[in-house]
């Protein structure tokens, strides 16, 4: 897939439409809008999958604290003002906080009372007619080669709830930008390519109308993925892996670098018996 031309861009710079967005929000997109068009080789496709009108989910995976600028900028190219989950503690932040409340995007408190917050008003915001966009992985991949990892069931939970359309996006390229764990963006010499593509409305026939069991949510939230990853593939042009990245499984794994004690005759304590 070929990057957007400069023409494109010049485009859509002044077609844009951001009329939703909030002054703070607007703002800080016409601050960034000419490091994401001009400084990267931005390219992207299936735009047309996103609705024009009425409520939405958006599905993404995460590769870079950056993607949510290359996000933005698809999504508001295509006419519509997507709302984020971003966790709470970004509130905490004097401007970022202006950015993202007056920007109508959702704080996700975690393990506190109010962790079921984001859940209700990212319902209420879908209902409202807005496109809501999820990262289901909640952070960015730790897989090793950057494949999409094993999703929490939020965005699952309501998907059936809402019975909005899910639509898949993949992002790739957003890394090169911004690493995970780099604090300066990497622009224009080299220009890095970025690339973001939509897949049509994930099939949830299956479980929609049908009661709201955990079975039910892992099988939403894995269809949900299994498209995402595919886009991800499809962007890569390799095969991803046939199970994915588990964080949860991995630090319960024992670590195969650690030697451990060889075993022996039972200690004292273990050969005393019970009472």
């Amino acid at each position: 897939m070929k990057p957007l031309s400069t023409w494109q861009k010049l485009r859509l710079t002044i077609t844009r439409r951001w009329s939703t967005s909030g002054f703070w929000f607007g703002f800080a997109i016409w601050m960034l809008w000419p490091f994401t068009m001009f400084g990267t080789k931005i390219g992207w496709r299936g735009g047309g999958h996103i609705p024009r009108t009425g409520g939405a989910l958006l599905a993404i995976n995460h590769v870079s604290f950056a993607d949510p600028i290359f996000d933005v900028a698809f999504t508001v190219s295509h006419g519509r003002m997507p709302r984020f989950l971003a966790k709470s503690e970004l509130w905490d932040v004097p401007v970022v906080r202006s950015v993202l409340g007056k920007g109508g995007h959702i704080p996700v408190y975690r393990s506190s009372a109010r962790a079921g917050d984001a859940y209700r008003e990212a319902i209420a915001a879908v209902k409202r007619g807005e496109i809501v966009a999820f990262y289901p992985e909640a952070t960015y991949t730790r897989d090793p080669d950057g494949w999409p990892m094993k999703a929490k069931n939020g965005i699952g939970r309501i998907a059936l709830v809402t019975g909005a359309p899910v639509i898949p996006v993949a992002n790739w390229g957003t890394q090169d930008v911004l690493p995970p764990g780099a604090h300066r963006p990497r622009l224009f010499f080299p220009r890095r390519r970025v690339t973001v593509v939509a897949g049509p409305p994930v099939d949830l026939s299956r479980w929609l109308g049908g009661p709201r069991t955990r079975t039910a949510l892992d099988g939403v939230t894995g269809a949900i993925m299994s498209d995402v990853t595919a886009l991800v593939a499809g962007i890569r042009g390799e095969d991803p892996p046939a199970l994915p990245y588990d964080p949860a499984t991995v630090r319960a794994a024992p670590d195969p670098s650690v030697e451990l004690p060889p075993s022996g005759p039972p200690t004292v304590a273990e050969e005393r018996p019970a009472g």
